[in-house]
């Protein structure tokens, strides 16, 4: 654990946001541009040449995924004996904001972000693996941004030795083992369901979900059938990948 104040290059911590099995996250301030940042420093006793090989590689994609809806990697290195992931620090996750009230029209545009963010990634042939309100960051005037790509999938790889994801917010085939677009698909779905009827689906993923009632009094006809459909346990029957769910899902958003 880092302590508060300290410094590790040019960044002083300011405090610790969380830990898990694969890294801590800290607030630090760049000390020489004079920003914020989150930094992600993964437990020295799991980062072998092995798991540094798998980051350089996933890092390296992720710097292909320019999108005003993706996270950026500011930097990603060694100080100190330390390999450190410096990202912007937003204001709060999705799952916090979830706690709170938010409008339909926020909501919405919630939603059509998360969608632009994955289906930038799709047209890069990158799937996420892990969509999930802890990874979606929001920063000032409701602009969010979606984290985490690569660098989740090292920490699971990393952790249970093959699969990737997190129980609760992946598709069935997913949890066997079958990553896909179609399966990112429904991890948006999981959370747009949440969004708008206020409460999570919860496996078997059976339609109609809990909430049903508030979906049928918010949303248009369409824009229900959209989260349906994404929500398939048939991956067929999915929207073969976030870009074309978004492309359904804009022109429903407006009518509703």
């Amino acid at each position: 654990m880092l302590r508060i104040r300290q410094k590790l290059g040019k960044y002083r911590i300011e405090r610790r946001l969380g830990s898990g099995g694969f890294a801590n996250v800290y607030a630090a301030r760049d000390t020489i541009e004079g920003l914020r940042v989150a930094l992600k420093i993964p437990h020295a006793s799991i980062v072998d040449d092995k798991v540094l090989e798998q980051l350089r590689n996933e890092i390296r994609m992720c710097i292909r995924l320019e999108h005003p809806n993706i996270l950026p990697l500011r930097f990603a290195g060694f100080y100190e004996d330390e390999f450190i992931i410096s990202l912007p620090l937003g204001d709060e996750t999705l799952q916090e904001r979830l706690s709170r009230r938010m409008s339909l029209e926020v909501s919405l545009d919630l939603g059509l972000q998360i969608l632009e963010a994955v289906a930038c990634a799709h047209r890069q042939k990158v799937i996420h693996c892990d969509i999930k309100p802890e990874n979606l960051i929001l920063f000032p005037g409701n602009r969010l941004k979606l984290a985490d790509f690569g660098i989740a999938r090292v920490a699971q790889r990393t952790l249970q030795g093959g699969g990737t994801g997190t129980v609760g917010y992946m598709a069935p085939e997913q949890a066997m083992g079958r990553p896909s677009y179609r399966a990112d698909v429904f991890s948006i779905g999981l959370i747009l369901c949440r969004m708008y009827s206020g409460k999570w689906p919860e496996y078997p993923f059976d339609w109609p979900t809990p909430g049903h009632r508030r979906l049928r009094t918010n949303l248009q006809a369409d824009l229900i059938e959209v989260i349906r459909r994404a929500l398939e346990l048939n991956p067929r029957k999915r929207f073969r990948d976030a870009d074309q769910m978004l492309n359904v899902f804009r022109p429903a958003m407006r009518r509703t």
